[in-house]
Formats: structure tokens, C-alpha cells, sequence
């Protein structure tokens, strides 16, 4: 039996108390705490809500609009901070591997969206071998729509230049903005079925969450 989307996080962050820097542990460890403290924001996308139609560029640059995505049956949005994300790249690869052989019987769809380039997004696509769609946020304005959407900290954006990643060089417009990992189900009437929003960007929506709430639509 494969391990939960929790338990390989928890194996990530404790491979990272072994090699990284004591003052960036402590400002992602902050960062963390502050996020736990505040928890999902009070004006977030709920079950029950309509998503007005979005367009948005996939990794290969073509539109994709939601009305698309429903157009046989439901949708599983996911949003991610980016391919430089190791809590993301492991539940996409999860999702890959466990959620999307499933989702033929429910006749529904996965995508991925993240504030990254398109590019950046193909690079996402094939380095985890991804068979579902990856859309690219710019500034992550839907997310942003959706209540969801955030500047990432300065402290927190200087630790990460700090061991060699500026997300602001693979963002589509240059910001610092992200969205708060989240998982949408919406259905053919583009009617938010459920939601599961991850202040704690370690954190993730299990694969079995998701596939509960498709068979309590079908």
C-alpha cells in the first residue's frame, strides 16, 4: 500500500531538518505557524458557490476555460504553488498515480493551476509525467477571485532566494503571488461541490477526499 500525500510530507520535512539552514527552518517554521494561526481566509470559494467561467493558458499555451472542463461532467481543480514546490510535485504525482485511472467512471476531469509561465509548466508536466491538464494563473488572479490567493512573505521569499529559488523568475507576470493549496470540485453547472483549502502549504488534499466527494455526486 502506497504511502498518504501526508506521510511522504512528512518524510520531505524531515529530510529538510537534516540539511537545511537552521535560519531558513526558522522562517518557513514562522511562516507556517502563521498561516495555522490565521487559517482558511473567511471570504474563500464555498461549496454551494458558482465559478464564473475563467480562460486560462495551458502548459502548451492553448486556452482552456472551465466551461470546457465541465462540459462531460465534473472537474477537479487543483491549485499549486509551482514545480519548485516538493509538497506539490508529490500529491500531482499522487494524483496522477491514484486519482486520475479512477476518474473515467466518474466521468470527470483533472487540472492543475499555478501562478507559473506556461513553460514552467510543461517543465512540471514532464518531469512528474503528468497525463491531465496544468493552466497557468498569471499573478494567480483567479486564485485571488476565489479567496485563495496571497503575496508570499518578503522574509520567507528572501530565505528562499537565500537557497537558490526565486519563484518571482518562473511566475507568468514576476510577482511573489500564490495560491493557498486548494481542491475544487465543480460540477457541469459549474456549482462548487467541494473544497478543501491547505493553509499549511505542507498539507494536502488526500486522494480519498477527493474521490468521496465524486461518488457523492454521481
Amino acid at each position: 500500500m502506497s504511502l498518504t500525500i501526508q506521510e511522504q510530507s512528512d518524510e520531505i520535512k524531515a529530510a529538510a531538518a537534516q540539511h537545511m539552514p537552521a535560519e531558513s527552518l526558522q522562517v518557513f517554521a514562522r511562516d507556517q505557524n502563521r498561516w495555522r494561526a490565521q487559517g482558511v481566509p473567511a471570504d474563500a470559494v464555498a461549496v454551494g458557490q458558482v465559478v464564473e467561467n475563467f480562460t486560462l493558458p495551458d502548459a502548451t499555451g492553448n486556452d482552456v476555460s472551465l466551461t470546457e472542463l465541465v462540459a462531460s461532467g465534473p472537474v477537479v481543480l487543483v491549485f499549486y504553488r509551482g514545480g519548485w514546490c516538493p509538497f506539490c510535485n508529490l500529491a500531482l504525482r499522487q494524483y496522477q498515480s491514484e486519482l486520475v485511472p479512477l476518474l473515467g467512471s466518474y466521468r470527470a476531469t483533472l487540472a492543475a493551476i499555478s501562478p507559473q509561465k506556461p513553460d514552467e509548466s510543461l517543465t512540471t508536466v514532464e518531469k512528474n509525467d503528468l497525463q491531465f491538464t496544468v493552466l497557468s494563473d498569471a499573478g494567480a488572479r483567479l486564485a485571488r477571485r476565489l479567496g485563495i490567493g496571497f503575496q508570499l512573505a518578503q522574509d520567507v521569499l528572501e530565505a528562499q532566494r537565500a537557497l537558490g529559488q526565486d519563484i518571482t523568475l518562473g511566475n507568468a507576470d514576476g510577482s511573489a503571488e500564490l495560491p493557498l493549496p486548494t481542491v475544487l470540485v465543480i460540477n457541469a453547472k459549474r456549482v462548487v461541490c467541494f473544497v478543501d483549502v491547505q493553509p499549511d502549504y505542507t498539507s494536502r488534499t488526500e486522494v480519498s477526499k477527493i474521490l468521496s466527494a465524486l461518488t457523492e455526486l454521481s
